[in-house]
């Protein structure tokens, strides 16, 4: 159990981050803020209060009043109502950080366009603990979130996002994974790099990785389930030839391992590794 702080908050709306699993990846200054706002808001005041009780902060009289998707206008009025008379209100998604494929957004933009202080506490992402361990290059990523249902709709979304220059990040539900590694398939092709990670810092987390052709036979005959996150490399596959690549690999050769060289050209350019592998083993046997 972690003691928080009361603190003297300056009114305004404080966007918190909450564990997307494992219950201590709460930051101590967002537990000072649940100790002390005037008013708590969250996604879903069950998870809210769970989260307070295992951290033991008291309500203290405050209530926790939900704030989702499907709140109405009016909801929203009465909470700026609140900070207009100069009251403190932190926000909690269920899990992870608000905003972030989580409601809030316009609850924010009314706050900050009112002229209300708008600001964060920090902490656990998804997309963030997902690409940390993905395997994947992370010097450039875009947050895609929840794909559309149908395949058709799915498919075409993916269309738009071929040539991004950057690690596509993609939030998916366990039933709808295969299928939507399929359509990955099909829209980005197979040997592109890719990675499934479920349940961050749960229990049984879990990181495949492989190209997505693989990715989409080994999950096609597997239950999955709990929360995922798909990762797919940068369109960058046609951007080198052989030639490239074994300019890229003398370069890490003459201070590195060839694992280590292979692992280096691999992130750099998100190709497979099996194709540099293979490349490095002739570059050094031609030297």
């Amino acid at each position: 159990m972690t003691a928080a702080n009361r603190v003297k908050l300056a009114p305004g709306l404080y966007f918190l981050a909450t564990p997307i699993g494992t219950a201590r990846d709460i930051t101590l200054r967002a537990l000072d803020i649940l100790a002390s706002a005037d008013v708590l808001v969250a996604e879903d005041t069950r998870a809210l209060r769970r989260l307070m009780d295992i951290h033991g902060i008291a309500l203290e009289g405050r209530s926790v009043v939900a704030y989702h998707d499907h709140s109405k206008a009016t909801h929203r009025d009465r909470l700026l109502a609140q900070l207009e008379e100069g009251q403190s209100m932190a926000y909690a998604s269920e899990a992870g950080t608000p905003l972030i494929a989580d409601p809030g957004y316009q609850l924010g933009r009314a706050a900050s366009e009112a002229g209300h202080l708008v600001t964060s506490a920090p902490g656990p992402s998804a997309v963030l603990a997902a690409l940390s361990i993905s395997g994947l290059p992370t010097d450039s990523f875009f947050f895609a979130g929840f794909a559309p249902n149908s395949t058709g709709q799915r498919q075409a979304y993916y269309r738009t996002l071929v040539d991004i220059p950057g690690t596509l990040v993609f939030y998916e539900s366990p039933n709808r994974t295969a299928k939507a590694l399929r359509d990955m398939e099909a829209i980005f092709g197979g040997d592109r790099q890719a990675a499934m990670a479920r349940e961050l810092t749960k229990k049984f987390e879990e990181v495949q990785r492989g190209t997505v052709s693989e990715l989409a036979q080994n999950l096609s005959e597997q239950t999955i389930k709990g929360e995922v996150v798909l990762l797919v490399a940068r369109g960058t596959q046609d951007s080198f030839d052989d030639a490239d690549i074994e300019k890229m690999l003398a370069e890490e050769l003459e201070g590195a391992s060839v694992k280590d060289a292979v692992a280096q050209v691999v992130q750099d350019t998100g190709l497979p590794r099996r194709r540099i592998y293979q490349l490095a083993l002739e570059l050094n046997k031609r030297n």
